[in-house]
């Protein structure tokens, strides 16, 4: 199993989510309609996932889920991706990462 730190920094998007959970969608798709795709991990399906869970935590991850990395550094939980959206600096974010190309 790989380590959180190494699964936050796999790809230039990362999200950490629960499958249950209803905003972690939204964000998932925010993203996905920006262009980007980012590596997606469902933490409640990984047999560690209570541990990652905890990690996100002592990162300053409040609430947790959905946990977004953008160019491997933890840029905030659905409240700040959805602010960044709105003041269009989520997709300058995601260019500077080279997740999306436009």
């Amino acid at each position: 199993m790989e380590s959180f730190r190494e699964l936050a920094t796999e790809k230039a998007a990362v999200i950490f989510t629960k499958s249950s959970c209803c905003i972690c969608h939204s964000v998932k798709s925010l993203f996905y309609e920006l262009g980007a795709s980012p590596a997606i991990h469902e933490i409640d399906r990984y047999s560690n996932g209570r541990d990652m869970e905890s990690a996100l935590r002592q990162l300053g991850c409040n609430p947790s889920f959905p946990a977004v990395f953008i160019g491997g550094k933890y840029v905030g939980s659905s409240k700040d991706i959805i602010s960044f959206h709105v003041d269009g600096s989520l997709k300058q974010m995601l260019k500077d990462a080279r997740a999306i190309w436009f």
